[in-house]
């Protein structure tokens, strides 16, 4: 779940029902997807960078169909995992894959997938020396991708909270090496810092979704954050000193009655967002954004004094998320991308040159949202 893609197609999640959350538990939209791509825009660079995208450079197109997410980097610079519910490379519902970011070809040849093929995932993360991997399945509790909640005509904006994501660590062959989690309840949106010494992670152990953090062997479980509404979608500062994740923090009696009301049934409304940052035990924790709507799926700018996030608070209709940066201090807001449709889950490189990113751009008309790599121009 920093958010996982969920089951109508990204494009559409806010006005038919169903958001996507980065790091979050739910799934991509199970479906066949027409891909009628342009052929300019594939094979050239700057056609798919709008006029007004100056830091963006040189970029590609990586995935050509269904909904592709939280495309996260190796500490090497060189690969990627992510999660995606392509039906042509096999699968029902989201499901971790990885590939070589300079020579893979996924347009011509399926990726690798990491994870069982059973249940549904959710944010993947490499771990120090690139061999491994940390994701959340929910595969233990049933082999069956889980439901998705109905939308009633009228109804809210829901999004489920599987109670049985845990968090796993496998090998570059999909084998499952370690169980990180066992506690009952939602444990997922596990990343990694980049000191290669923690794991920060969103649970409802305490019987609301706070972050907690862990080492990479899941021992030493400290939890960062205790107030009540939604914390998740957490990663580290490039020191590793600070998270920022994304939160949705009821203030009204009605609202925290609402919110309680939903996560008793294993679901949250997640429509009103914003950035909250914090010391990596949760000391100096506040609130970094107070723009409206949804603010979410945030990063670390390299030099740890700014962050990329996604938003639609400029946006006429829910569905439209671009990107933008913001100063740590809370000044300096950006706008980063100018897509007419959705642009999220942005991640630098580790070496600060590239960026990564899912976007509505170039899909043909279609629904697809894809992965985008490009060079990082400040």
């Amino acid at each position: 779940m920093h958010h996982s893609i969920k089951t109508v197609r990204i494009v559409w999640a806010l006005v038919f029902g169903i958001f996507i959350v980065a790091c979050s538990g739910g799934g991509s939209k199970e479906a066949h997807h027409d891909h009628e791509y342009s052929e300019a825009n594939t094979n050239s660079a700057d056609s798919l960078i709008y006029p007004e995208e100056t830091h963006f450079k040189n970029m590609r197109q990586l995935t050509f169909g269904a909904d592709n997410a939280e495309a996260y980097w190796s500490f090497d610079n060189s690969k990627a995992v992510f999660q995606s519910n392509n039906s042509a490379w096999g699968v029902q519902c989201d499901q971790i894959f990885y590939f070589d970011i300079n020579s893979s070809n996924m347009r011509e040849h399926a990726p690798k997938m990491l994870s069982t093929g059973m249940g549904r995932t959710t944010c993947s993360y490499f771990l120090p020396g690139d061999t491994t991997i940390v994701y959340a399945s929910t595969h233990l509790g049933d082999e069956a991708c889980p439901p998705v909640p109905e939308h009633k005509p009228g109804g809210k904006y829901l999004w489920p909270v599987y109670s049985t994501y845990d968090i796993f660590v496998a090998d570059l062959n999909g084998k499952i090496l370690k169980q990180l989690t066992n506690e009952p309840g939602y444990d997922a949106e596990a990343t990694v810092s980049p000191k290669g010494d923690k794991i920060v992670f969103t649970s409802d152990r305490s019987g609301d979704l706070e972050l907690y953090t862990m080492n990479l062997d899941g021992s030493d479980v400290k939890q960062i954050t205790n107030e009540l509404g939604y914390d998740g979608g957490a990663f580290f500062s490039p020191d590793g000193s600070q998270l920022i994740f994304r939160s949705s923090r009821p203030k009204t009696q009605e609202e925290k009655a609402e919110y309680n009301e939903l996560l008793s049934q294993g679901l949250v409304a997640p429509t009103q967002m914003e950035l909250y940052i914090c010391n990596t035990d949760g000391s100096d924790l506040r609130q970094l954004t107070n723009l409206g709507k949804a603010n979410w799926a945030p990063f670390f700018h390299p030099s740890g004094k700014k962050v990329i996030f996604s938003s639609n608070h400029q946006g006429t209709h829910g569905f439209e998320f671009n990107l933008y940066m913001i100063n740590t201090d809370g000044t300096g807001l950006e706008r980063i991308s100018h897509d007419k449709v959705f642009d999220a889950f942005p991640m630098f490189s580790p070496d600060g040159k590239k960026i990564i990113f899912s976007s509505n751009r170039n899909n043909g008309g279609t629904h697809d949202t894809n992965l985008f790599v490009a060079d990082w121009v400040e």
